[in-house]
């Protein structure tokens, strides 16, 4: 059956995905229409750099207390949380900018305060992923919540982002709320504890983060899977940070437009979310993971090249495709890999690794096109870096195995 046919367990994992979806839609609306915001207050691209590192700055600070914290609480409650407070941050957001009030600083608070609440949201989502995938159908259950990313936050998220703050600059921002508002909802509907086990004797938080660190440290294959994904954050956030200024400045397309490019990229992460599970089972994860990244690279690569804005949206389309297909393997990896109580902890220093290299991405990428004197060089210099990681993570995982299975040629 193919992998897309294969039922998860219960209903438990629709209210979760429906969560999931609804979440992410309202961070896709939110991270295009916050760079399409400061951009009518500046267009200095260090400035609009720091606005997507600033969102990430979160998971260099709290990313793996957030973990911990996830290991001891009920995860269905946290997530519910983080998405109402992001729905309150995100409605001040829309009555600030309403009266007036808003400033690039007011900006870059309210980006740190919603990744704050995403540092929580999303341990406990990637958590509670393996408690409600029937059978350990990691792959398909990864896959599915990667389609829910890629449709809200691009396919769906980025053209009525674009769409609705050239109509109303206000209005995406009431979209966006909307959503974290709806996702808390959803959780609702989730049956059950979704709290770890407790351990025998309860420790102290710093006991607990330091019982995840120990644990990573102690597996080498983890340790560099954590490495290849912190490069692949820093070297493809060098060009995503200034998606907006290519999109605008090289290729001449209006705002309304912008949406439409990323509408072509969503349909590329819908394509790679797809087509994972399949050629996992047929060429195995490493292959998968090695030829995504260099497809990623290569997709970068052409769009510095070129200045055709329909065929860079196709080679942005085969990157968001790379990309996705690259994130199914490491997210089942990580869930086979990693024990359920020590989830948590684990994927807290994983992501503070992986999105906390993201701020460093994009302030260098800002630097780079101020350098240049436009975003096209920096898509060239992110796609070769990304040829390159590549062929490091050839030599970083020889000798290991995924645990991935191969189904044999019908040739």
């Amino acid at each position: 059956m193919p992998a897309w046919g294969m039922s998860l367990s219960g209903r438990r994992v629709w209210w979760l995905l429906g969560s999931a979806g609804a979440g992410n839609l309202a961070d896709g609306i939110g991270k295009v229409a916050f760079p399409l915001l400061a951009t009518t207050i500046t267009r200095d691209p260090v400035q609009i750099g720091a606005l997507s590192a600033t969102q990430f700055v979160p998971w260099l600070l709290l990313g793996t207390v957030a973990g911990a914290l996830v290991d001891r609480v009920d995860r269905r409650r946290a997530m519910l949380l983080a998405n109402a407070a992001r729905a309150v941050l995100v409605l001040g957001t829309a009555v600030l900018l309403w009266s007036g009030a808003l400033s690039i600083w007011l900006i870059y608070l309210v980006a740190l305060l919603l990744g704050a609440a995403e540092t929580v949201a999303e341990s406990a989502v990637n958590a509670v992923i393996p408690a409600v995938a029937e059978g350990g159908r990691l792959e398909q259950a990864n896959s599915r919540f990667q389609a829910a990313e890629i449709l809200g936050q691009t396919f769906l998220g980025g053209p009525l982002g674009s769409a609705t703050f050239a109509l109303f600059a206000t209005l995406p921002f009431l979209l966006s709320s909307a959503g974290f508002a709806i996702a808390a909802a959803l959780l609702l509907g989730m049956a059950g504890s979704y709290r770890p086990r407790a351990p025998a004797n309860p420790t102290r938080l710093r006991t607990d983060l330091a019982d995840g660190l120990r644990w990573l440290a102690r597996n080498p294959l983890l340790l560099r899977l954590v490495l290849v994904a912190g490069l692949i954050s820093v070297t493809s956030e060098l060009a995503q940070a200034q998606l907006v200024l290519y999109a605008l400045e090289d290729l001449r397309l209006s705002e309304a437009a912008f949406g439409v490019f990323s509408f072509v990229g969503g349909l590329g992460g819908l394509a790679g979310a797809a087509a994972a599970p399949w050629l996992v089972r047929r060429t195995g994860r490493t292959s998968v993971l090695v030829g995504g990244i260099l497809a990623g690279g290569l997709g970068f690569l052409a769009m510095g090249l070129i200045r055709h804005s329909v065929a860079a949206a196709v080679c942005f389309g085969v990157f968001a495709a790379a990309v996705v297909a690259v994130n199914v393997v490491l997210a089942t990896a990580r869930h086979a890999l990693v024990p359920g109580e020590l989830l948590g902890r684990v994927l807290g220093a994983w992501r503070t690794v992986v999105w906390g290299a993201v701020p460093v991405g994009a302030l260098l990428g800002g630097a780079l096109t101020r350098l240049a004197g436009h975003a096209s060089t920096t898509f060239v210099i992110s796609g070769l870096a990304q040829v390159a990681l590549a062929g490091l993570t050839v030599l970083l995982v020889r000798g290991f195995t995924l645990g991935e299975t191969v189904e044999p040629s019908r040739a």
